[in-house]
């Protein structure tokens, strides 16, 4: 479940509340969210099967992430498989979530 960016969508609270079907974990992600974000993340909003899977995504990803949007124009499955890779894009998000980098330069070996 490694998403475009090498995120683990697996070990995500959203994506974990969404396959429990869990509200109340929902709320609390939704909480924890908007906190951290500075955003107006409500308990809805918190539905997702992964973010390169056919089903429900959150917002953010669907809508706003510019990795995902690049991955899927270039029809990679994930950044690591990308010429570019690691683009400025990538290096910024890397910034914020050095584990995704890991993950990815595994996958490029």
């Amino acid at each position: 479940m490694i998403a475009y960016c090498g995120l683990d969508c697996s070990k995500c609270d959203g994506y974990l509340a969404t396959q429990a079907d869990d509200d109340d974990k929902r709320a609390a992600v939704a909480k924890q969210w908007s906190a951290q974000y500075g955003a107006d993340i409500k308990p809805e909003h918190i539905n997702c099967d992964g973010c390169s899977s056919e089903g429900r995504k959150f917002f953010y990803c669907s809508e706003m992430c510019e990795v995902r949007k690049c991955a899927m124009a270039k029809a990679v499955p994930n950044c690591a498989a990308c010429d570019d890779y690691a683009c400025d894009t990538l290096e910024k998000f890397f910034a914020l979530a050095p584990d995704a980098r890991t993950a990815l330069d595994a996958l490029r070996d």
